[in-house]
């Protein structure tokens, strides 16, 4: 083989090598992914949306007064974003200590039989924060009240 022709089969060796990683670090984002949804969006969702799938997903809103029940270490209770509501949330652990009624929060898990199945709970932090996302669609649906 000539020089050039070596050459050639490194470029093209390297560009593969390349393609391959770059195929598998999008793979791999793809799948590690979290959209997140507010209740509302879970309702309009298509049923091949990753939500409906039994893929996990973020559900973020305010918990409803008078909604949550507890026994044990298993949580259930409700998420709103004021519009539409999940009435079963269920979730398995130890809450966070901000966790209460009419606070902020976003469940990450996954729907199964319409029950959103928990694996997590986040909870608004102080008076002035709620997350990101929760704020900008409460917004986007002035449904954000300014203190």
């Amino acid at each position: 083989m000539t020089r050039t022709h070596e050459r050639l089969v490194q470029v093209l060796g390297a560009l593969l090598i390349a393609a391959g990683l770059a195929l598998w670090l999008t793979s791999t984002f793809r799948e590690n992914m979290l959209f997140f949804v507010t209740p509302s969006e879970l309702l309009l969702t298509p049923n091949d949306h990753p939500a409906k799938t039994g893929k996990r997903f973020r559900l973020g809103g305010l918990v409803v007064v008078g909604s949550i029940k507890k026994n044990g270490i298993d949580i259930i209770f409700t998420i709103t974003d004021e519009k539409n509501a999940i009435t079963t949330v269920h979730y398995n652990g130890i809450a966070p200590e901000l966790f209460r009624e009419k606070q902020g929060v976003i469940a990450e898990g996954i729907l199964k039989n319409g029950i959103f199945e928990a694996e997590r709970l986040l909870a608004k932090h102080d008076e002035r924060y709620m997350p990101k996302e929760v704020s900008k669609r409460l917004k986007q649906d002035n449904l954000w009240k300014e203190k």
